[in-house]
């Protein structure tokens, strides 16, 4: 066996033994040496105290031995040496630890660069973590900042304004600054991801516990206008498939659909979004119109002479409502409504002449801040952080709030449900704490039932004068810190004063699901207005709740099998964009790697590794590329016909709840192209569109559309993003089914093959694809043409089965 140090055979202690040493010796008490009874009078050091028995009677029955005073200076001369021993051992002991200061304090205390700036270490610890440090770096960080002149001073507000220039900071940001990593996207500065190891503590809270993620980003719309006009506008412009329309009008519910431009469908995507509609009034049916005209972009106003009490009874029914779409598309969402409520209105003026409506349009980014609390325990945590005021006498609500205790996950509440409420600043009784599910026995009790109701939506954030005048909190963190220091027993909650706030806020419920699936994700989202984001984040988080970033709520949503925007819907305009960007990056990455450790794409035969190739797929003619104002020096012989034919097929996806029924009914029929044209006709003329054009070929039709399908590995194995999926044919698929049974499962069917398959047999790619820790296997999500998916049906349905469940509908 090979010495590990030369000369072990000398006697000389190693580092180690010297360390070990010195510790124990720190951390031993000198004691007192006695004196000898012996008769050369000499002084023997007994050594250290043994532990044993003490010789010494102690008596608690009385006080008989003990002087009855004592000398303060001879009983310190006598105890000198003892003192003295008891102080250099603390000193000792403390030089001789084996822990920094900053290592001593848990893993999401710790701060970068907290080794050599005590300011990132806690107040409690900065002594001790000055101490150590060194005294160079002691006396360069005692420098300060240098002297500037008075006019020269840059206030920090104004500092960090400045660094707002080129994007917009949250409420939250700088909390989220510390703990995150943060990157420029959609013109804000947002969290991508936790500084610590979280991918899996974080789902384990999703599916488990609670995770907060603070989606203030996200664009607000408000629509003002007649009743009928707005629903005649979303009618024009959002997906004619979505079933709660009706029922969400009441202001109780929410809707969640897809957006179009304005009569386009089922062509130009935009993104999906959220519509909420203002409640009534209790006892009143009609809403008064209350617009602020400081914040309207866009205005259509149809006026008529001589119509006062017309125009009395349209301004009478106006109704508000929000529109919720992602940050990036914020401008087509924007143009959509615009274009719809400017249809809307020039055919209202054609059939009555005599009735002046209008539609105002306003912009509400940064007027309200919104949490998404999501996984069963959320309801526990809004619970113990919110305090609803006392004055509220619907008995509706009532009943709900005490039954959060007791609610066990937002699933067995109706979907996209809505609460108003006013609540106490949560700073009041800050620290919160969870409430508890309440027992029945050995089992949980069961909570009360709640329906949707306009009376229980009512909230007070819709009115734009109550937002403004709480966008700032009456009292800072000080105040209240005041007010706690006089409180007679410390870590009582604050009694609520008439100056206290009362924040309006809402409670929707948030549901990440699909119609067949079972991995459900469900929870809260918290809308509270601009201006108390850092009061309500610490209340929320302090018992425990995680706080994710973009990482953490897209894998949310993939865990749970549904789209996530914009990188699971093709045929979008920022969907392109967005992979451009990937695209680019992953480039660079490939372009870093030594090619020794890269995959070959050539070799591998993958003809567009960056990005996916939906021209290949769809069949249409591929880009070359070249720049359209060029003419090419040499021409070949082509028809000036084909030269001049522009492409007829368009590319669009099919989305939507009733996907599943129009696929079943085109299956049936003998022409698909004509099927699915009757369908989607069929959708236009519910909406009130006009059926498209009738010179519009089915074949073309059938040919640009894509569907959404979600596929699970056979065996073992996860795939990737932008992985391709190829078809099998009637060969390949008996010789699968007969080896099934021969061979183990999985023990070679994901070998790769001989050789590349050929571009005619890409059918689709995926979207999105990993492994998924609730399912404990590869999972993807991706999208197949239409007309594939009927061959694949019919393949399945000549073999006796319908694809087994490896490929479903989204």
């Amino acid at each position: 066996m090979v010495l590990k140090r030369k000369g072990d055979d000398t006697g000389e202690m190693t580092s180690r033994e010297r360390k070990k040493l010195k510790v124990a010796g720190a951390r031993t008490i000198a004691v007192q040496p006695s004196v000898s009874a012996s008769g050369s009078g000499t002084i023997q050091s007994s050594g250290n105290a043994l532990a044993g028995p003490s010789s010494t009677t102690v008596r608690f029955d009385s006080m008989q031995g003990l002087p009855a005073s004592i000398d303060v200076e001879m009983f310190t001369e006598a105890r000198a040496y003892e003192i003295d021993a008891m102080q250099k051992a603390i000193k000792t002991a403390g030089e001789s630890g084996t822990h920094r200061a900053w290592q001593t304090l848990p893993r999401h205390l710790r701060r970068r660069a907290a080794s050599h700036d005590v300011r990132r270490v806690p107040l409690r610890l900065r002594d001790k973590a000055r101490a150590e440090m060194v005294p160079v770096t002691r006396r360069i960080l005692q420098r300060g900042r240098s002297k500037q002149g008075k006019t020269k001073q840059v206030s920090r507000t104004e500092s960090l304004l400045k660094r707002q220039r080129d994007k917009t900071w949250l409420e939250t940001h700088i909390w989220h600054a510390k703990r995150m990593k943060m990157e420029n996207m959609w013109g804000y500065r947002l969290a991508v991801t936790p500084t610590e190891k979280s991918f899996r503590p974080s789902h384990r809270a999703s599916m488990h516990g609670s995770i907060l993620h603070d989606s203030s980003y996200y664009s607000l719309i408000e629509l003002r206008g007649p009743e009928n006009i707005l629903r005649n506008v979303l009618d024009l412009c959002c997906d004619p498939q979505c079933t709660g329309m009706k029922r969400s009008m009441s202001g109780a519910r929410v809707l969640e659909t897809d957006l179009y431009k304005s009569g386009s469908y089922p062509f130009d995507l935009i993104a999906p979004v959220m519509i909420m509609w203002r409640p009534l009034p209790v006892g009143n049916t009609l809403a008064p119109m209350n617009a602020s005209s400081a914040e309207v972009s866009s205005k259509r106003r149809r006026k008529a002479k001589n119509n006062a009490p017309a125009n009395a009874a349209q301004q009478s029914s106006a109704r508000v409502i929000w529109v919720r779409s992602h940050p990036a598309v914020y401008d087509d969402v924007f143009a959509a409504l615009r274009g719809s409520a400017s249809s809307v209105l020039e055919a209202e003026k054609q059939r009555h002449k005599d009735v002046y409506a209008e539609v105002e349009i306003a912009d509400l980014r940064g007027k309200v801040n919104v949490f998404e609390i999501m996984g069963p325990k959320a309801s526990q945590v809004i619970k113990g952080a919110l305090s609803p005021v006392a004055d509220d006498d619907r008995q509706e609500f009532k009943k709900f709030w005490p039954s959060l205790t007791d609610l066990q996950t937002t699933a067995s509440l109706p979907r996209g449900i809505v609460i108003g409420m006013r609540v106490l600043d949560p700073r009041l009784k800050f620290p919160p704490k969870n409430a508890k599910i309440r027992m029945d026995g050995q089992h949980p009790a069961t909570p009360a039932m709640t329906f949707p109701a306009a009376i229980l939506a009512r909230s007070e954030i819709w009115d734009e004068e109550k937002r403004s005048a709480l966008k700032k909190p009456t009292y800072k963190k000080k105040d209240l810190d005041a007010r706690r220091s006089t409180n007679p027993v410390p870590g009582t909650p604050l009694n609520p004063l008439r100056q206290d706030d009362r924040i309006p806020s809402l409670l929707i419920q948030r549901s990440l699901e699909s119609p067949s699936g079972t991995h459900g994700i469900h929870g809260w989202m918290l809308v509270v207005p601009a201006g108390w984001g850092m009061p309500f984040l610490p209340s929320l988080i302090h018992t425990g709740t995680r706080v994710g970033g973009q990482r953490e709520r897209g894998s949310q949503a993939f865990e749970a099998g549904t789209a996530y925007f914009p990188r699971d819907f093709p045929c979008t305009d920022f969907y392109d964009k967005h992979w451009e960007e990937c695209a680019v990056k992953e480039r660079a990455k490939w372009n870093r790697t030594p090619p020794a450790k890269r995959a070959n794409y050539k070799k591998l035969g993958t003809r567009s590794p960056w990005r996916a190739d939906w021209e290949v797929v769809l069949g249409l003619p591929v880009a070359s590329g070249v720049d359209g104002n060029l003419v090419p020096a040499q021409r070949g012989p082509q028809d000036a016909m084909e030269v001049d034919k522009a492409p007829s097929v368009r590319p669009w996806l099919l989305r939507g709840p009733e996907v599943p029924t129009i696929l079943a009914k085109v299956t049936q029929m003998f022409n698909h192209g004509a099927g699915l044209l009757a369908e989607i006709n069929r959708l236009r003329a519910k909406r009130g569109i006009n059926a498209l054009d009738a010179n519009y070929c089915p074949e073309d039709l059938l040919k640009g559309a894509l569907v959404m399908v979600r596929l699970r590995m056979v065996s073992r194995g996860a795939p990737n993003d932008l992985a391709i999926i190829y078809r099998i044919d009637d060969v390949e698929v008996s010789k699968v089914i007969k080896e099934k049974g021969k061979t183990r499962e999985g023990a070679g069917a994901n070998e790769p093959p001989e050789a590349a398959p050929p571009l005619t047999s890409i059918i689709g790619y995926v979207t999105t694809g990993n492994m998924s820790l609730s399912r404990g296997e590869g999972f993807a999500i991706g999208a197949v043409p239409v007309s594939v998916l009927l061959e694949l049906r019919q393949q399945a349905q000549r073999y006796g089965f319908l694809a087994r469940g490896k490929c479903r509908l989204m």
